[in-house]
Order: structure tokens, then sequence, then C-alpha cells
């Protein structure tokens, strides 16, 4: 098959998520298509069968805002003659989703078919504001697929908007090859053998709390040798980075910015804490648990779905830093039981999430869109 790929080319799940997606399709023998405005993180190197094509971005004196998403819809059209592309695959509802419909009428000798996944805050946030409330269900009801990435999402997506179109949730997935160095049980790193390292991953916007991470650890690390490594990049660092030091640990909490491959940093650490105010998935606590790493987190979303509670890390209700910290400490002071939530952990995420199982889910709904019947619409 002949896949367009469009996403956020940015640290965020969705544009990870996609991102591996169509390296995986690509080695599976399938010709995939990037169009996006830049690089997309994961992509620095493009592998055999994959291509990337970026939409120019120029200011116009008339215009207050360059209006993207003609842009896009413009290049999308334009790959898809190129490339002979049967789907485009958008990643996000606005505007990718909007910009795939349009592209779908520029287009339309290629009968070009359009299969939209819902990461999150394109339905509980983007859009959900009144703004784009009417485009976003428009684009929903009018994709010839729509998958969603937790059944929290797509109850909620329902919920939100009173769509009729059947939605299919597939999950996120993980590579288990390259998160293949599960952590020893109760060992800590050899380059900081004499302390735990705890671990935050995100990309510092409000809803990640930030602010709830720094006080974890400062109540943790009163009782234990620890450090933080805070992994991303985002509106909230300077907060988190404030915080450290009115609570007396910004020594011993280390921010290294935004990193290609968390893989390779999760191997060292301990423990990974995900505080947030909402999460419809949480990729970052399933490449965790992947690599052995437990987690702590809200009992939001759909990290319930990720997260077994008390088997491969602890839920706790949106802002309740005592019992997040309470759970920490259980994990981290028994090596009996860190071994166990360790390699449960490793377990459910290859288990539930491997990309083995998960990518031939994409392709069914691609071969089923395919042989779809489209009424002019």
């Amino acid at each position: 098959m002949r896949i367009g790929i469009t996403c956020y080319p940015t640290h965020g799940g969705s544009g990870v998520v996609a991102t591996e997606l169509g390296r995986h399709l690509a080695e599976r023998g399938h010709e995939i298509a990037f169009i996006s405005y830049s690089t997309p993180l994961r992509l620095s190197h493009l592998p055999p069968r994959v291509s990337l094509h970026q939409v120019e971005i120029t200011e116009y004196p008339l215009l207050k805002n360059f209006p993207y998403t003609l842009a896009l819809a413009s290049k999308m059209a334009d790959v898809a003659r190129m490339k002979g592309l049967q789907i485009l695959h958008v990643h996000y509802a606005i505007p990718f989703a909007a910009a795939a419909l349009l592209a779908r009428q520029i287009a339309p000798e290629l009968d070009l078919k359009v299969v939209t996944t819902l990461h999150g805050t394109d339905v509980t946030l983007v859009g959900n504001n009144p703004s784009f409330r009417p485009v976003t269900a428009l684009t929903i009801e009018r994709s010839d697929a729509v998958t969603a990435v937790s059944h929290f999402l797509r109850e909620e997506t329902y919920r939100q908007f009173e769509v009729k179109k059947e939605i299919e949730v597939i999950y996120n997935f993980i590579d288990p090859e390259r998160h293949d160095h599960p952590i020893p049980p109760c060992i800590p790193p050899v380059d900081h053998p004499e302390q735990f390292t705890l671990m935050h991953i995100s990309n510092f916007r409000p809803l990640k709390r930030v602010g709830d991470v720094i006080k974890i650890f400062a109540r943790f690390a009163a009782k234990f040798e620890a450090r933080l490594i805070m992994v991303g990049d985002g509106p909230d660092v300077c907060l988190a980075m404030h915080m450290a030091r009115d609570l007396n640990v910004a020594d011993r909490v280390k921010f290294i910015g935004v990193v290609d491959r968390v893989a390779p940093l999760l191997r060292a650490a301990n423990l990974l804490l995900l505080p947030s105010q909402s999460e419809s998935f949480g990729l970052v606590a399933l490449e965790a648990m992947a690599s052995g790493v437990p987690v702590i987190a809200s009992d939001v979303g759909g990290l319930p779905e990720v997260v077994e509670h008390g088997v491969s890390g602890y839920l706790a209700p949106v802002g309740d830093v005592d019992k997040m910290v309470e759970y920490a400490i259980k994990i981290l002071s028994d090596c009996s039981t860190y071994g166990a939530f360790s390699r449960a952990a490793r377990k459910r995420a290859v288990e539930f999430f491997d990309y083995h199982d998960v990518v031939p889910q994409y392709e069914a709904v691609y071969e089923r869109v395919l042989k779809q019947v489209r009424f002019l619409q």
C-alpha cells in the first residue's frame, strides 16, 4: 500500500507513534510519505520506502495568520498525485483531518481514503474549543475510518461530539527489542550506585503537572539518596526549575531537554513519575514499562489501560502527592517488591503493546477502507 502520514513533528506522543508506525509499515513493504512542516523527531534518518515532504510556510501581508491547513491540503494533494498515494493517515483531527478531506477533493481522481487517529487533546482540548467543534465533528464523520488510542478516548469522543462514526481502538505500541535491557531488581545504575533515579518525560505543558513531579521527588529525596532526571521541554520547564530551588533539591534535579530516543535514558531509571492532569494513553508510561521501569501516575484517562495498579506501578488521584510518595517508597524500599514490579511492567508492555501485534491492526484498517465505495459527500 502507498500511505501518506501527517503528524506534528514535535516530541509529543502522537508524533512519536505516527513516526514509528510509518517506519514499521515501511519495514513491512509499504510505501510511506510523511507530509509535515518539518522533520518528525524520530525521522532524522529516512529508511527505505520512506520519503519526507515539507510544507512551505510563507508570510503574506494581507493574512494575519498563515493558513497552514490550506497549504497542507495542497501539499497533500501534490504528494498524493506524485506518489500515487491511496491513503492519507492523519494523526490529529484538527487541523490534519480537515486538510486531508480537502486534499481528497482537490485530487478526486485518486479516490484517496482518509484515516484519522485521535490522540487526545485534538478531542479534549483543541477540537472541543467552540471555534473548532463543528469542524472536528465533521472530520470525524467524513473520515473513511477513525481510530482512537484508548477506550477512554473513544468514549470521550462520543460523549463530547455525539458522532455516529464507528471509532476503533488501536493502542499505542513499543518495540520490545529497543527496550531490551530491563533494570536488574534493586540494583541502582552503575554510574550512580549510591542513589535511586526517578525520571519524568513530557512536553512540560501545564496538564503534565511538573510541579507535582518536583514535590514528589523532594519528599522522596528527604528519605533516600536520589536524583531526578527531567526529560523534555515546554512552557513549564522554568516553573519546575524554580520549584526545585525553592524545595532545596536543585542540585539533585537534572534537566536534559528533548531527546530523540528515550530508551537509553530509561535504562538508568528506577521509577517513572507521571502525575498528569489528563492522559489519553500515556505513551511514556508504556515506554518506561517496556524498559522494566515501574510507573507512578495519575488515575486518569487511558492510564489505567496501560498501568496495572499494584502490579506494574501505582495510580493515584490527580494532585495526591502524598499518596504518590507513599507508592514510590513502597516500590523502591524493598528489593523483592521492586523486582516484581519491574518484571510485571516489562511483561505487560511486551504482551499487550508489541508493535508486531499492533501495526497489523492498522494494516487491517487500511485494507478495509480501500475496499469501501464512498458516495460523494
